[in-house]
């Protein structure tokens, strides 16, 4: 398992300016944080800070919208999870938001989100991750989540993942410590 920061997804130039110092910190932690107890102290030590400053810095930059959040990533396949299904919904355009949340928060369920239908293909909008030990299990899940969506519920697939592929967010680069330029990086 290791803690990845998420970068945000805002637009906000004047919100994601980065000082030098924060710069510094999420060029440490993009890769993810140190697997030790005091993972704050670790980053402090290679940035030139305080365990306590490179906590407030990050704690600022979540407030100002930089980074989405801060979170474990684990291993499912490690875990024993190796029935993984990206469940995809057709509902109600309307009931969406309240559904999400409902939905989100089912045990099990490690991603939910909206994305844009493709008609008359693709008439998909409310996604959501699912992870069993075998495919029944995901296929139990899927049928909670079925039940919680009543009659917003039109239609759903589940999709297997077939294999792993190790996928980066968006990354600073380290070329110039006084601009924000950012690379993004996927890897198969």
């Amino acid at each position: 398992m290791s803690a990845f920061i998420y970068p945000s997804d805002t637009r906000d130039a004047d919100a994601i300016r980065l000082d030098e110092q924060d710069r510094a910190i999420v060029l440490a932690t993009q890769e993810g944080l140190p697997l030790v107890s005091d993972p704050w102290s670790a980053v402090g030590a290679q940035v030139g800070l305080s365990g306590d400053e490179v906590l407030s810095r990050m704690q600022a930059m979540l407030e100002r919208g930089v980074i989405r959040r801060i979170a474990a990533v684990p291993n499912h396949y490690r875990l024993g999870y190796v029935a993984n299904g990206m469940t995809v919904w057709d509902v109600a355009d309307a009931d969406i938001e309240r559904l999400g949340r409902t939905i989100a928060s089912i045990e099990g369920v490690s991603h939910c989100y909206q994305r844009p239908r493709h008609l008359p293909h693709w008439p998909y909008n409310l996604f959501t991750m699912l992870h069993g030990r075998k495919r029944e299990d995901v296929e139990q899940q899927a049928q909670v989540i079925r039940d919680c969506l009543g009659e917003a519920y039109r239609d759903h697939r589940i999709l297997y993942s077939t294999r792993i592929l190790k996928k980066t967010g968006l990354r600073l680069t380290a070329a110039n410590p006084q601009t924000a330029s950012t690379e993004t990086d996927a890897r198969g």
